[in-house]
């Protein structure tokens, strides 16, 4: 039996690389693409939202001489990138990858709307979201949180290439421990840097809990949903 029914999978745009130094790898491409589809087939619905760091990150993109605004706007357009590079591997795999955008570019995408994209999900269609909130200044991480809470996700799923949260960096601090479970006061208080600060506040703030885990292991997210006690499970 799987934990949950209605999830979000936030998906690292670094991951996606694999081994390459940049874009994207399609061997890691399509371990994700199997994954998804193992937990689609007992009929859980989903809805992924993946970075754009192996393309261009607006934040790196304004410390070389960028414009923060229109770097942001760049980053936005990476995460589609690999959106589409998702629902692509998907169909690959027999299952439906919806693409959704948060600013207008049909044909590339269907705008989002959060009923269009429930209603995909209840097709079986996996829900992909794209473009981040739609605005600069807010990463990722805070889009996922948002299209979770919007579309009603029981839990976010954080997909990394780390096997949780630990106290320090564990690849630079070798007594560095990993937390099981931890909540949101924690994370601030210890200052961890798990996600930003507004994407932590918003789930804090939602009672949306999320779980951290290694995605980059195959088998990793069906053993997340089947409840095994792998990552760091975040709560109020």
């Amino acid at each position: 039996m799987l934990k949950y029914k209605r999830i979000l999978l936030k998906l690292s745009g670094e991951s996606l690389m694999g081994d390459k130094q940049y874009g994207i790898d399609e061997d890691r491409l399509a371990d994700y693409a199997r994954q998804i589809k193992e937990i689609a087939d007992r009929k859980i619905q989903i809805a992924v939202v993946i970075g754009g760091g192996n393309i261009f990150r607006g934040l790196s993109g304004a410390a070389k001489g960028f414009d923060r605004v229109k770097g942001d706007q760049m980053g936005m357009l990476a995460t589609v990138v690999n959106s589409l590079a998702l629902s692509s591997a998907l169909e690959k795999e027999g299952i439906k990858g919806r693409v959704f955008t948060s600013i207008r570019m049909e044909p590339v995408g269907r705008l989002y709307a959060n009923q269009d994209a429930m209603e995909a999900m209840e097709r079986g269609e996996i829900a992909i979201v794209s473009g981040g909130t739609g605005n600069p200044f807010f990463t990722t991480d805070t889009a996922s949180v948002l299209r979770a809470v919007e579309l009603n996700a029981e839990v976010m799923l954080k997909g990394t290439r780390v096997d949780g949260i630990y106290s320090a960096d564990p690849e630079k601090d070798p007594e560095a421990t990993k937390f099981d479970e931890i909540t949101y006061d924690e994370i601030y208080h210890r200052g961890l840097k798990i996600m930003d600060l507004t994407a932590t506040t918003l789930a804090k703030d939602n009672h949306l809990p999320i779980i951290v885990f290694d995605m980059d292991t195959v088998g990793n997210l069906k053993k997340v949903l089947s409840g095994e006690n792998i990552g760091t499970f975040v709560r109020n």
